[in-house]
């Protein structure tokens, strides 16, 4: 068989459509199995071959860099920032030949590759950053994506884990090194007081490589509150040229990233932000939910700005009630651990402040309030003034309201848990129940208490302090239709109240007979 001359170009290569590269065909199958196997022996034989690739990794340059290394005998210079190129081209093209004076370009490259730990933060960033371009698609070649990942996350929480104390200026701090380049000399110095250094090195990863980060960092344990700033930061830095689109591709990653994490540890500030980005994007509903059910956990955090949300269009309502009302049954129901005491009392002061803020919308329907004003058990509120001026203020505004819906707005209120201030104010108010009924309650409270400083000893049944659901409507006592036993039992309060009085009254004719008696007595006697 005659030897090929070194610059005969019989081969004609076409690379993904971007460039045409003539190349001597038994220089390049030499080194190449792939080559090999498809001209076989005849290879020698056949001129002005034309070969096609319509996916070769890298594209052109990844494959001008293995021809060379094929012209030069096997020999390159093998670095971080050539690396993903070689490695993915000499894994496409079956460049593991060894023996008769052929170099393995794949070894070299996976022995390059064993050495990661050892290369710069700047050059493990380079080296990430052609990987995404190169690699993101290709499944057989992430195995060096994933090295390049772990290397990274293992830095990280080496640098989360030195000393304050250690000198993290230092590119061998922690014993990994790091780039002496300008840039990450200059965050490396404030990594003491500033953690963050490394977001903007990798916000200009794209959303799959920065799942495949996130995921490796939460493997690792890094510290779920700065993760999820990250995620934060990343979101907001590439909202700043993202189309439409983008947005909601970014959202998706952003979501997905952070129901994985820590709820507890996340902003809710920033929850509330995504949300509301959530909403004007329109995002898919399971999307939503998702959030939804973080934000609802952490409910005890929300502010009163965060939850004065705007209707979607097309309603008639100026805040979206509905929201607040998913909120609220995510937070009392969130399954990881029920809400503390605390927590639950501070959210029904938020609702008590959210609900006097919506009362004057005159859109609302009483369906939303009541379901509000009902969303949290009584026990939670020491006090019902806020309840009742929020409750007050709505009647005011919706004067035309049924009776119905007046009396289960009345009937949620407490008259025992009002101040003697907001149950003065009740007395004179003519939007709830008639106030011959609540003078009734009054005077009977009275008497109880007047009872009780006397040393008479009252049954628990008859205790002012009585949590049942009371209303007074039209003369009659009423009470929450859903606890038939309840309702009997305050009958029962209301007749023994009747049978104190009765007592009451018969004590004071005795001891107005007595002091008769003893007056008489004194008469005869003078």
């Amino acid at each position: 068989m005659e030897e090929a001359h070194p610059h005969c170009c019989d081969l004609e290569v076409d690379v993904n459509g971007e460039e045409t590269f003539m190349v001597n065909k038994k220089i390049i199958s030499l080194y190449s199995n792939k080559l090999s196997k498809l001209f076989g022996k005849e290879a020698s034989k056949t001129r002005n071959l034309k070969l096609v690739f319509n996916d070769f990794p890298g594209g052109a340059r990844s494959f001008e860099l293995i021809a060379r290394f094929c012209y030069s005998n096997g020999k390159v210079k093998i670095t971080p920032f050539n690396i993903c190129l070689l490695y993915s081209a000499a894994r496409y093209m079956e460049m593991d030949k060894s023996g008769a004076g052929t170099r393995n370009l794949l070894e070299q490259a996976e022995k390059f590759v064993g050495e990661i730990n050892r290369w710069s933060w700047f050059e493990l960033m380079a080296a990430l950053k052609q990987c995404q371009d190169t690699l993101m698609n290709d499944r057989p070649f992430a195995i060096l994506v994933e090295k390049c990942v772990e290397s990274l996350v293992g830095r990280l929480v080496l640098a989360s884990e030195a000393s304050p104390s250690a000198s993290t200026s230092s590119p061998d701090c922690a014993g990994f090194r790091f780039s002496c380049d300008s840039k990450s000399t200059e965050s490396l110095k404030n990594s003491v007081t500033r953690v963050t250094w490394w977001f903007e090195d990798l916000v200009s990863m794209e959303p799959s490589l920065i799942q495949m980060v996130v995921r490796t960092m939460i493997a690792h344990k890094l510290d779920h509150a700065l993760i999820s700033k990250f995620l934060f930061f990343y979101q907001k830095t590439k909202f700043t040229t993202a189309t439409s689109g983008e947005k909601r591709k970014l959202m998706k990653t952003l979501i997905d990233m952070l129901v994985l994490l820590d709820s507890s540890v996340v902003s809710s500030r920033s929850l509330f932000a995504i949300l509301r980005i959530c909403i004007s994007l329109n995002v898919d509903k399971s999307l939503r939910t998702m959030l939804e059910s973080m934000i609802g956990s952490q409910m005890d955090k929300a502010t009163l700005d965060n939850l004065l949300i705007p209707a979607s269009a097309g309603t008639n309502c100026l805040y979206d009630v509905n929201l607040v009302l998913r909120l609220l049954k995510a937070f009392m129901l969130r399954g990881h651990s029920l809400p503390s005491s605390a927590q639950i009392k501070r959210v029904a002061s938020l609702i008590d402040v959210y609900i006097t803020e919506i009362a004057p919308d005159p859109s609302l329907k009483p369906s939303k309030y009541i379901a509000l004003v009902t969303a949290l058990p009584d026990s939670v509120r020491e006090s019902h003034d806020a309840l009742y001026h929020a409750i007050d203020l709505y009647l005011q505004v919706h004067a035309s309201s049924s009776e119905d819906v007046k009396l289960k707005l009345c009937s949620v209120i407490k008259y025992e848990k009002l101040s003697p201030e907001a149950f003065s104010h009740l007395t004179q108010n003519n939007r709830f129940a008639s106030n011959s009924d609540i003078q009734a309650f009054k005077s009977r409270k009275s008497k109880l208490e007047k009872l009780t400083s006397q040393g008479i000893k009252t049954c628990p049944e008859v205790d002012p302090s009585c949590n049942a659901h009371i209303a007074f409507h039209n003369g009659e006592l009423d009470v929450h239709k859903d606890n038939e036993s309840l309702r009997e039992h305050i009958k029962g309060i209301q007749c023994r109240v009747m049978e104190l009085e009765k007592a009451c009254k018969k004590m004071q004719n005795q001891m107005r007979t007595i002091m008769k008696s003893r007056s008489t007595s004194r008469s005869v006697r003078s």
